[in-house]
C-alpha cells in the first residue's frame, strides 16, 4: 500500500473520531475506540538487536558489534529476521488480546546517534562514530525491518534527533551547543539518509535541547529540517517523558499544556509519556488548534494503515508463532557474532593450536556471564552460550581440559561478602593459569557498567563511564595473570573503547549475542578468522579528549583527532594474509584486486577514504567514503568495486551548507585508514590515487 492510499484511509478514519478520541491516539498507550473498530495499541516497542523486552526472541550482537561487521546488506538480513519474529509474536499475542507494551509492530530502533565520546554509556546502542558508516548501517536496518511487501512488515524509528550522546546524568536539561558545520556534517547525515534513502516511518526526538531549542519541540529540527528540507512524511515520537522535560528541566515553558503545545506545533505527533494528556487543556487555552491535533492523528493512523493493522489481506498476518526463535535465526546470530569480533592485537598466540594445548584456563568475570553477551535493549534468548560454555564445548570434543576461575567480580573488590580481604578470587585464577598451557581472560563491562541513565548504572546513576580503564578489580586480575608468563589472550566484552594493555593477543568481542561463546571458540582455535573492524576509535585515555559536554567535533573521532590512537577506527586484524592491489579510481567508484594469500578461507573489509585536497572545509583526516566486505577462499583473488557514498566529494562549510569539495581528491583503498598508526599496526598501507572531477 502506498502512503497516499494509507493516508486517505487514515483521514477517513480520523474524520469519524471526536476531538477527544483524536487526542487520545497521540499517546504511546493509545486506547481502543470500540465504536470505530479501533483496538488499543501500544506504540512502545524495541528491536535494537532483536525483538526486545517481550519474552523469547533471537538475540543478535549489540548494535555496536553489528556495526563492526561493516556490511549493510548483512545488517539488512538481520533486520529481516527481526521483523519476521516481530510479526510472529505480534500475530500470536494480539490474537489472544495481549496488546501490552512491547507487543506492537512499531519499533523505536535504530539508534543512529553519533558515538562522539567513548564515555557515553549508551554508545553501544549506536553504529559508531562515523556518519557514513552509521548512515549505511541505519538504512540497511530500516529496509530490512520495514520490508518491501504491499504492507509494511514492521515500522522502524530513527532516534534520537539530534546531537544526543551524553552525558546521561544531565540529559533531561542539557543544551547541546553545536555549530552549523558540526550539525550538518556529523550529527544529521544519518538521519537524513534514514529519511531520504531508508524511508523510515518514524523519527524520535531527543531529551536534550539543541542550541536552546528542546529537541522534541524544535521548529528548527522537526519543522524546518526534518519535514521541510528532507520531506519526511511519517510520524515523530518523543523520547519517553521528554516533553515533560520542556517545563520540568529545560524551563522553556511553565506548564504541561504549554509543553504539549510547543511539541505538537513543532511536529511531534506522539508522546511517549503523559504530557499529551494536557492537549485538550492546551486546546481550550488556545495554544493548539483542532487542525493540528487532527493532522498528528492522521499521521499516526497512517502508520497503522501502512502496517495493515486494519486490513484483511496483509501478507504478514500468516506468519505463525513458530517463526520465532528458530534454528535458522540462531545460525544467523552465530554468523553475526563471528563477523563482529575484532582482533586488535596478536603476537603470534592466535589461533590456538589444539594439538599442542592440553589444558586451557578460562578466567575472568565475563567468562560465564550471560549479561556480557547481550548489551541493553535486548530480548530473552532460549539459547545463550556464554564464552566459557562455548570454549568448554569445543575443547571437550577434542580432549582439551578447561580450568575455570572467576578471578574477580566485574567491579566489586570481593566476590564473597564475608571475605576478610579484597581480591578473594585472584589466587584461584592464577592457579588455573599456572596449570594451563594458555590463558583466556574474559574481561570488560556489561550493561550495568555502561548503559542508560536510570536503566542501569556504573559508578554513578548516569550509566556513563568515568574513564577508559577496566574497573580496578579487573586491572588487578589482569596484572596477576600477566605475571604468570603464560600465553595470555585477552577477550574484551564491551560496547565502547577500553584500554586493556595486558595480553599477547586481544580480541574485542563486543556484546556478541546469544551465540557469542560458540563464535569465540571457533575464532580462538582458527575455525573462523576474525574479520570485524572497529567502528570507533580506541583512545589511550579520556584525558586525550575534550570535555564530555563539549559537542564540538574538534579533536573528536578519527576525522578530527590530533593525537595518536591506541587502535584506530576501521582497524582489525585477520589470520589470513589479505593483499590489495591494482587500484583504479574515478568519479564513480574504486576498483581493486583483493587476494587472500593466506592458508585459510576468510573475510575482510575493503575500506575507501576520501580527502578533498583543495578545501579548507574538509575534515582534518581522510573520511570514510565506502566499504565492502569480501569473503575469499585461501588463494582466491577477486576484483572488487566499491561505490562512493553520495556525499564523498562534498564538504560542509562553516554555515552548515553542503557544497562541492573542489576538483582534486585523494582516494585511498585498503584494509584500514591511511593514517600512520593504522599502517604501523597493519604492516601495510592502503593504496592511493588522486582524481580530478
Amino acid at each position: 500500500m502506498d502512503r497516499k492510499e494509507a493516508r486517505r484511509q487514515a483521514e477517513q478514519l480520523v474524520a469519524r473520531m471526536t476531538i477527544e478520541e483524536r487526542a487520545s491516539q497521540l499517546k504511546y498507550d493509545a486506547p481502543a475506540i470500540p465504536r470505530l473498530g479501533v483496538p488499543a495499541y501500544n506504540w512502545w516497542n524495541e528491536a535494537l538487536h532483536g525483538v526486545a523486552r517481550a519474552g523469547t526472541a533471537t538475540v543478535f550482537p549489540q548494535a555496536i558489534g553489528l556495526a563492526a561487521v561493516f556490511d549493510e546488506d548483512f545488517h539488512q538480513r538481520v533486520a529481516e529476521c527481526i521483523a519476521t519474529e516481530a510479526r510472529a509474536k505480534y500475530n500470536a499475542q494480539s490474537s489472544h488480546g495481549d496488546r501490552d507494551i512491547y507487543k506492537g509492530l512499531t519499533f523505536w530502533s535504530p539508534n543512529i546517534n553519533i558515538f562522539r565520546d567513548p564515555r557515553w554509556g549508551r554508545g553501544h546502542e549506536t553504529y559508531g562514530e562515523d556518519p557514513v558508516l552509521t548512515s549505511h548501517m541505519g538504512v540497511g536496518f530500516i529496509r530490512g525491518l520495514q520490508g518491501e511487501g504491499k504492507y509494511m512488515k514492521a515500522a522502524a524509528c530513527a532516534k534520537h534527533l539530534a546531537a544526543h550522546s551524553g552525558p546521561e546524568g544531565i540529559r533531561h536539561g542539557f543544551d547541546a551547543k553545536v555549530s552549523p558545520k558540526d550539525l550538518h556534517e556529523t550529527y544529521l547525515p544519518a538521519f537524513e539518509a534514514a529519511v531520504t534513502d531508508g524511508q523510515v516511518e518514524a523519527v524520535m526526538g531527543a531529551y536534550n535541547s539543541v542550541n536552546g531549542e528542546p529537541a522534541c519541540g524544535s521548529m528548527t529540527l522537526l519543522r524546518d529540517i526534518l519535514r521541510g528540507q528532507w520531506g519526511f512524511q511519517g510520524h515523530v515520537v518523543s523520547d519517553c517523558w521528554a516533553i515533560s522535560d520542556i517545563h520540568a528541566f529545560h524551563h522553556i515553558t511553565a506548564t504541561a499544556p504549554e509543553s504539549a503545545a510547543m511539541a505538537l506545533k513543532a511536529g511531534c505527533d506522539m508522546n511517549c509519556g503523559i504530557t499529551y494528556l494536557h492537549l485538550l487543556a492546551a486546546l481550550q487555552e488556545g495554544r493548539v488548534t483542532e487542525e493540528e491535533i487532527t493532522e498528528s492523528a492522521v499521521r499516526v493512523m497512517t502508520t497503522r494503515c501502512l502496517l495493515g493493522l486494519f486490513a484483511q489481506d496483509c501478507e504478514y498476518d500468516k506468519i505463525p508463532f513458530t517463526e520465532n526463535d528458530t534454528d535458522e535465526h540462531d545460525a544467523l546470530a552465530l554468523k553475526a557474532a563471528e563477523k563482529c569480533m575484532t582482533l586488535v592485537k596478536n603476537n603470534g598466540v592466535l589461533p590456538l593450536d589444539e594439538k599442542r594445548i592440553r589444558t586451557l584456563a578460562v578466567v575472568g568475570p565475563n567468562a560465564d556471564s550471560v549479561e556480557a553477551l547481550i548489551g541493553n535493549y535486548h530480548g530473552t534468548s532460549s539459547r545463550y552460550v556464554t564464552f566459557l560454555a562455548g570454549i568448554r564445548r569445543y575443547c571437550e570434543e577434542r580432549g582439551i581440559r578447561v580450568l575455570y576461575g572467576e578471578g574477580c567480580k566485574l567491579a566489586a573488590d570481593k566476590a564473597e561478602g564475608c571475605a576478610l580481604c579484597p581480591d578473594d578470587r585472584i589466587a584461584e585464577a592464577v592457579l588455573c593459569a599456572r596449570a594451563a598451557d594458555a590463558v583466556i581472560a574474559v574481561v570488560g563491562l556489561d550493561e550495568t557498567l555502561e548503559g542508560e541513565q536510570g536503566d542501569a548504572s556504573n559508578y554513578s546513576a548516569s550509566g556513563d563511564k568515568p574513564d577508559l580503564n577496566l574497573p580496578a578489580s579487573q586491572r588487578r586480575l589482569m596484572k596477576a595473570l600477566a605475571e604468570t608468563g603464560k600465553p595470555l589472550v585477552t577477550v574484551v566484552a564491551v560496547g565502547s573503547a577500553l584500554n586493556v594493555p595486558e595480553g599477547d593477543a586481544q580480541l574485542i568481542a563486543w556484546y556478541p549475542g546469544q551465540a557469542g561463546g560458540t563464535a569465540l571458540a571457533k575464532i580462538l582455535f582458527g575455525q573462523v578468522s576474525p574479520s570485524g573492524k572497529l567502528p570507533v576509535t580506541f583512545y589511550e585515555s579520556a584525558d586525550d579528549l575534550p570535555d564530555f559536554t563539549d559537542y564540538s567535533m574538534k579533536n573528536r573521532t578519527y576525522r578530527y583527532f590530533t593525537g595518536t590512537p591506541l587502535y584506530p577506527f576501521g582497524f582489525g586484524l585477520s589470520y589470513a594474509d589479505f593483499q590489495v592491489k591494482d587500484m583504479k579510481a574515478d568519479e564513480k567508484g574504486v576498483t581493486v584486486t583483493v587476494r587472500n594469500a593466506g592458508m585459510m578461507d576468510a573475510e575482510n573489509v575493503i575500506e575507501v577514504y576520501v580527502k578533498a585536497v583543495e578545501s579548507a572545509d574538509a575534515p582534518l583526516h581522510p573520511a570514510l567514503a565506502g566499504f565492502r566486505r569480501v569473503a575469499l577462499k585461501a588463494g582466491e583473488e577477486r576484483a572488487v568495486t566499491i561505490a562512493y557514498d553520495k556525499n564523498a566529494f562534498t564538504v560542509v562549510n562553516e554555515a552548515g551548507q553542503r557544497v562541492s569539495g573542489g576538483k582534486r581528491f585523494a582516494v585511498f583503498a585498503g584494509l584500514s585508514q591511511p593514517d600512520e598508526r593504522s599502517v604501523a599496526l597493519m604492516g601495510t598501507a592502503p593504496l592511493k590515487r588522486e582524481i580530478t572531477l
